[in-house]
């Protein structure tokens, strides 16, 4: 009995050691799994409370609240918020403006469309139109490539949309510039686009712009140019709707036009030297006396609108080129271009230079709260002469950089209005000013095919051969590339 007994016990001892290691190897088990589990849950709890602190923080700049229903993304496109009022997030339209399908108004229109795909090659891949979500920065605090980018140099690449309005679609066009209507044979010009090097530049979207400016009040303020330029964006606003004259001048230099659907304001101010100014010119350009010109007062035009206004672009330059007698505290202080007058020869840039810093010196301590651009001057592409002595310019397309050369007089007005516009953005900074520069000179150097030329004439060849025709070669087609610088406009305005 003894001896069955130990043999017994001898033989039940490993399987009770076996037991205990499995009952400790299984608790072991379930100890990992357990552990594993709260990690995951861990890392997933803070992934979620990192992602909604960071969107949070940028709620109070936007105002974008994030939903409570966590069904949703948490992530936000914060500023999608700026583009729901026209209600197009869907997609960014590439142009909201088409070119006039009547037939009469350009034949050539569609014919060089075709020419232009057969350029480009006959299958051109489909780009998906980019949401408004994808074309602009989730935050405005977030400075990307977009935002640093040079909108300012690039190139003129072919564009088979062709032109946003014609003057058949469009009632506001000058004669002077308005090409097709006075007979320009060739079309070319109206197939391209600027293409910025280092950004993407949307097309001007008529609608967005009008809906983004509903009780705004914009003024072109200067010369020609700026005339120029104001009928040129009230052509592509009128795809969406048609702008009311309200105002104008005895001259009908200056004027003001309303949106009444979105009670938006566009004026011209015509103010050739931004400076009080008394000018013997008609409206040909032809002077009976000399200018007089008074650098140490600004222009009550637009000084007497500036506090008024939501958005002012100021353009000058060129008229500072004519004989002019310059006067400070109504006193003749010396004169441009001025021979045997027994005056001091100070030179066009020394005026100009005197204007801008009272310019930018008025703007800068305004406390005005809207936006403010300063463009450029433009170059001209007289070529072999100047207008009044034979001048012409003939091109039919653009050019690329380096083919032709700001001429000595651009390049001192462009010296002067840069080193200015350099040392008032500086001011306006610290002040609060929101001022902008639009740069259009390397844009416009290359499209010397963008001028009326002898088309600023109703068919030019057709009239009395003693009658004496010059070329313009300084103002622009409508339509014609000074259309892309309202694309700059807008950007700009997003931004």
């Amino acid at each position: 009995m003894q001896l069955n007994w130990k043999w017994s016990s001898e033989k039940q001892y490993p399987l009770c050691v076996k037991l205990v290691v499995s009952i400790l190897f299984l608790g072991l088990a379930f100890r990992l799994l357990f552990y594993r589990t709260n990690a995951f849950l861990n890392v997933s709890e803070t992934l979620v409370s990192v992602d909604f602190q960071e969107n949070r923080d940028r709620i109070p700049e936007n105002g974008t609240q994030l939903s409570n229903n966590f069904n949703r993304s948490v992530s936000v496109d914060l500023d999608q918020s700026r583009y729901e009022l026209t209600g197009k997030l869907n997609q960014y339209p590439e142009n909201s403006t088409q070119a006039s399908e009547n037939p009469s108004v350009s034949p050539d229109l569609e014919q060089n469309k075709g020419q232009i795909d057969e350029h480009n090659g006959a299958h051109q891949p489909d780009n998906p139109k980019p949401s408004v979500s994808d074309s602009f920065p989730e935050s405005r605090d977030q400075i990307t490539k977009k935002e640093k980018c040079d909108l300012f140099t690039g190139d003129w690449i072919p564009s088979s949309s062709g032109p946003r309005y014609t003057n058949e679609t469009c009632s506001l066009i000058e004669g002077h510039q308005n090409c097709m209507k006075n007979g320009r044979p060739d079309t070319g010009y109206l197939y391209w686009r600027w293409n910025p090097r280092d950004c993407e530049l949307r097309p001007f979207d008529a609608e967005l712009f009008l809906e983004l400016m509903r009780n705004k009040s914009w003024a072109f303020i200067g010369d020609s140019i700026s005339r120029n330029h104001v009928q040129s964006l009230l052509c592509t606003l009128s795809k969406v709707e048609q702008a009311v004259e309200v105002y104008h001048d005895e001259q009908y230099r200056s004027k003001r036009w309303h949106f009444p659907s979105y009670n938006f304001t566009v004026s011209v101010l015509w103010s050739p030297f931004l400076a009080k100014a008394a000018t013997f010119e008609d409206y040909n350009g032809v002077s009976t006396a000399d200018i007089q010109l008074h650098l140490d007062k600004l222009d009550s035009a637009w000084t007497n609108e500036f506090q008024s206004l939501d958005y002012m672009i100021f353009s000058s330059g060129k008229w500072f080129l004519k004989t002019a007698f310059y006067y400070e505290n109504d006193t003749t202080l010396g004169c441009h271009n001025c021979p045997n007058k027994n005056q001091t020869e100070l030179g066009f840039d020394f005026s100009y230079r005197k204007v801008l810093q009272n310019v930018f010196n008025f703007i800068v301590s305004s406390n005005h709260t809207g936006t403010i651009i300063y463009t450029t001057s433009s170059p001209d592409h007289f070529e072999n002469g100047e207008w009044y002595n034979g001048g012409s310019c003939r091109r039919t397309e653009p050019v690329k950089e380096g083919e032709l050369e700001v001429n000595e007089l651009n390049k001192i007005l462009r010296a002067v209005e840069m080193e200015e516009f350099e040392k008032a953005a500086a001011k306006a900074s610290e002040w609060g000013i929101n001022l902008k520069l639009l740069d259009v000179m390397q844009l416009s150097l290359l499209r010397p095919d963008g001028h009326p030329g002898l088309y600023r004439y109703f068919h030019p060849y057709d009239m009395d051969n003693s009658t004496k025709i010059f070329y313009d070669c300084l103002h622009w087609c409508l339509p014609g590339p000074i259309d892309s610088w309202n694309d700059l406009l807008m950007e700009m305005v997003l931004r």
